[in-house]
C-alpha cells in the first residue's frame, strides 16, 4: 500500500514543464520547436512530453545534460523528481 501512496505523491510532483522552461531560457531558445532541434528529438515528443503522455527517459535525460552542462540531479529536479536513490520493483518484470 505504501507504494502505491509513494506512486501517487511522484505523480504530483512531477512537473516537466518546468524542466523544458528551464532548457528553452538556459540555451536561448524561442520555443519547444527549437528544443526539439537542440535535443535531436521529434517536435511531437516534446508535446507528448509536455502533455504527460511521454515520460522523460534516461537517454533523454542524458541528452539533456550533455547541452545544458546541468548535472542528471539538477534536472531530475527541475522536474519535481526529489529522489535520492531508484529502486526497480521485481513487479516491473514480471510478464503481463
Amino acid at each position: 500500500m505504501a507504494n502505491l501512496l509513494d506512486l501517487k505523491q511522484d505523480e504530483i510532483n512531477y512537473d516537466p514543464d518546468t524542466l523544458l522552461d528551464a532548457l528553452i531560457k538556459q540555451l536561448h531558445l524561442k520555443n519547444d520547436a527549437a528544443l526539439s532541434r537542440a535535443l535531436e528529438v521529434a517536435p511531437p515528443v516534446i508535446s507528448k512530453i509536455r502533455h504527460r503522455r511521454l515520460p522523460i527517459g534516461a537517454s533523454l535525460l542524458i541528452r539533456m545534460h550533455e547541452i545544458s552542462d546541468l548535472s542528471i540531479k539538477d534536472l531530475r529536479g527541475l522536474m519535481g523528481d526529489r529522489r535520492e536513490k531508484f529502486r526497480i520493483s521485481d513487479q516491473q518484470f514480471k510478464p503481463k
